[in-house]
């Protein structure tokens, strides 16, 4: 009681905090505001305020603009949702890299790669895993089903209790989520000029809030294609600006070498080790698979494609996008490391924290070009607007599909398009709360973000699975793997906040110190370790036994709940009765999709679509519609020909 009293204090203003790199408590009376306290720092001017402002207004115009963009036809909740399943290959990518590369990118990314080297680039090969794998085993079931929500499935496939658990899994897993990433643009706004953390996270949500709930899909999906320019626009200024100062990129290589960042041969098999070959191309793999094979935010935007070719092309346009961003904050924090290898401020104590490296880099090297600095808080500020709004969304679309439209089947359109914007507006508004919560977190936000999504989204991940690829598991099974994987994955990440490894077992790097006085313009440093703190232990240093066991890279959380969920899952499928391959709906199943895909793979319309997708022109509500009866249809020469078979279910 007394540790959490003092965590709670220190969340507020200043005290004790749980340091995530050591074994134990150390006394903090520093100053969390680097804005404040030092009228010498550099901090925001009116140009930047201005280039701030100018990419809020865009991204509010682009939603008013999607609002009154009004075609011929009355919008439809489904069009909300989906943006009518027209939307082409290039926008959609991008929507789906800036999706996820939010501030917690923009703040942790580089302070990952500063501390723990320039390897995290195999984050790039997990990420191209997934989105190979999302293209070729879950996309085509999603998008020929024509479902809105992922959920839909689970009912399917195994009932409606699990998809009520899906559905509150991933509400849960998406609050937290974007909590997170909104409260890490104030935490900069915070920093770099003052602003108050309240004010900050009202801003952030009440515009995200807004323009996602008038403009809808589209809004967001525009939206975000304008936001990922900025984010790299800003990566791009930082990067060219550093390397010059530090004197050019020879010099910057030069550095990074010496103080071992440029270790690309870490192939150590360790699973305690933060980052290596194997947590960030395996678990970096199984964390991004979740957030993309089976998680509604991404699924719900790459169903909104015209075909399921371009669709697939979406996925690689993303790869693309991710690997730039990616690619772009690490190599900054390769920057940065060669920047402050003379003096680095985390050890000098200008600092409090590895995620105000960023911030507080952008200030000092642009303190004489005014604009810039504004340029870099657009660009977190854009990563954030673009991940909220697409969580928002999300959340509305399951929200209305899963828990609301089954009981309101006679309700009008415009109705169902009222409750959906009213939707959106609410969860905006419970993420804002959820992002002041996240305040009292002692992760860091990369570390936090992944976490969230290991935990929760991993198991939903087995779920999916189970369902697509294991034609004997059953409702039971499925239960019992989602809650035996759900209390791992949980288990590991309390375990690993109570007990957090060493920085010698999580394999930082040592960090370049030297003389911090302001005559001191050399570039040579010396290869130091972090200073020493008062530190009062809550445990024995151990590490034997199931310290071990939490000492696990929080990269390999999502994998041990997904694989969890697929064993106990397929075990008690076997003990209670395993399902009958012929008593499962058509189309659910992976391995039976060639059967019915006999038209052209870029036909213009699915080959299996329930009677209310958006993919079938001419739809309208009545008749069986909105009961979602599910209708394979041969269609020969991309015509739509006569039906072959029918299977019934109610969604």
């Amino acid at each position: 009681m007394l540790l959490i009293s003092q965590r709670r204090h220190h969340s507020l203003e200043r005290g004790l905090r749980l340091d995530p790199r050591r074994t134990g408590l150390y006394l903090c009376a520093s100053n969390l505001t680097m804005g404040q306290g030092d009228p010498s720092r550099p901090g925001f001017g009116v140009a930047d305020y201005s280039v701030f402002a100018v990419m809020l207004l865009i991204s509010m115009a682009i939603g008013l603009f999607q609002a009154l963009k009004k075609g011929k036809t009355e919008a439809t909740a489904d069009d909300f949702f989906t943006g009518g399943r027209k939307m082409p290959a290039i926008p959609v990518g991008l929507s789906l890299c800036a999706s996820f590369m939010s501030a917690v990118q923009v703040l942790g990314v580089p302070a990952e790669a500063m501390r723990y080297g320039y390897k995290f680039l195999y984050m790039c090969l997990g990420q191209s895993i997934n989105s190979l794998l999302t293209a070729l085993l879950f996309l085509p079931i999603f998008y020929r089903l024509g479902l809105t929500s992922t959920n839909q499935y689970l009912r399917l496939r195994f009932g409606r209790a699990t998809q009520l658990l899906g559905s509150i899994q991933f509400l849960i897993a998406t609050l937290l989520y974007t909590g997170i990433v909104i409260y890490a643009p104030a935490l900069i706004l915070h920093q770099a000029t003052g602003l108050n953390m309240w004010v900050s996270l009202f801003s952030t949500g009440i515009i995200c809030t807004v323009y996602t709930t008038v403009g809808g899909m589209k809004a967001v999906i525009w939206t975000d294609v304008f936001q990922i320019l900025v984010m790299l626009s800003g990566f791009l200024a930082i990067f060219i600006h550093g390397t010059v100062l530090v004197g050019g990129p020879a010099r910057v290589l030069e550095i990074a070498y010496n103080g071992s960042r440029l270790n690309f041969n870490d192939f150590d098999p360790d699973l305690r080790k933060r980052y290596s070959f194997w947590s960030l191309s395996v678990g970096g793999a199984m964390v991004w698979l979740s957030m993309y094979g089976v998680n509604q935010a991404q699924v719900q935007r790459f169903i909104s494609c015209r075909t399921e070719r371009q669709a697939q092309w979406s996925l690689f346009v993303n790869q693309i996008g991710l690997c730039l961003v990616v690619g772009s904050a690490a190599t900054c924090g390769i920057v940065m490391f060669a920047y402050y290898s003379s003096c680095d401020p985390l050890l000098s104590g200008k600092i409090t924290s590895a995620d105000q490296y960023m911030p507080y880099f952008v200030l000092e090297i642009f303190e004489s070009y005014p604009g810039f600095p504004g340029l870099f808080l657009a660009c977190a500020y854009s990563g954030t607007l673009s991940t909220a709004s697409t969580s928002i969304n999300a959340m509305a679309a399951v929200t209305m599909e899963d828990l609301l439209k089954p009981h309101l089947h006679n309700l009008p359109e415009k109705k169902l398009l009222l409750i959906s914007k009213a939707l959106s507006f609410f969860f905006g508004s419970l993420c804002i709360i959820v992002a002041a919560l996240s305040s009292l977190l002692d992760w860091g936000v990369l570390q936090g973000s992944f976490t969230v999504m290991g935990v929760v989204s991993g198991p939903l991940l087995g779920a999916f699975t189970l369902g697509m690829f294991f034609p004997w598991a059953n409702q039971v099974g499925v239960l019992c793997g989602v809650a035996a994987g759900f209390s791992v994955s949980l288990w590991l990440a309390i375990g690993s906040t109570l007990y957090p490894p060493s920085a010698e077992i999580m394999g930082v790097l040592p960090l370049l110190g030297g003389d911090c006085s302001p005559s001191n313009d050399s570039l040579s440093g010396s290869l130091v370790t972090e200073k020493p703190s008062s530190i009062v232990h809550l445990h024995p240093d151990e590490h034997e036994g199931l310290h071990n066991f939490y000492y696990m890279s929080y990269l390999y959380f999502g994998a041990m709940a997904t694989s969890t969920v697929i064993l106990v899952g397929l075990l008690v499928s076997c003990v209670t009765g395993a399902t009958k391959r012929n008593t499962i709906g058509p189309g659910l199943l992976w391995w039976d999709l060639h059967k019915f895909k006999l038209g052209e793979s870029d036909s213009p319309h699915p080959q299996m679509v329930p009677l209310n997708a958006g993919h079938r022109k001419g739809s309208s509500r009545g008749e069986n519609n909105d009961v979602g009866i599910i209708e394979l249809q041969e269609d020969q020469n991309n015509k739509r020909g006569k039906l072959f078979g029918k299977s019934r279910f109610r969604l």
